[in-house]
């Protein structure tokens, strides 16, 4: 009698016994790993390499804005700006955060590599 009470307490509403819910907890499991492989990994060596490249620019690099703004590295300053020459004579006060790593890049590529690429 005990052990019929027993059978039926460890069942659950469904029949199926208790304890089965380890395939759910793998699944969990797995859909995290995917979701860190994809998301969170790459946007945080993305971060890296920003902050890397933010900590290499010095003056004279040219640089673009995340408006669109091309300029050159006059100064850098402690507070975490520049100082970008635009043209001639005029100055203006970016902060770093300010600088798009791949615009930059692109505009300092070598010119036979962007004719290469256009072929």
């Amino acid at each position: 009698m005990m052990h019929n009470i027993a059978v039926l307490l460890a069942t659950s509403a469904s029949g199926q016994p208790a304890g089965g819910g380890s395939f759910q907890f793998i699944m969990l499991g797995l859909i995290m790993l995917v979701f860190w492989l994809f998301m969170i990994r790459p946007q945080a060596k993305k971060a890296k390499e920003q902050k890397k490249f933010l900590e290499n620019l010095t003056k004279g690099d040219r640089i673009v804005t995340i408006a669109g703004i091309h300029g050159t590295i006059n100064k850098v300053n402690e507070d975490n700006t520049f100082q970008m020459e635009v043209s001639p004579g005029m100055y203006m006060k970016i902060e770093k955060s300010a600088i798009s790593s791949e615009w930059t890049a692109d505009i300092n590529k070598p010119a036979t590599t962007a004719v290469a690429e256009k072929k």
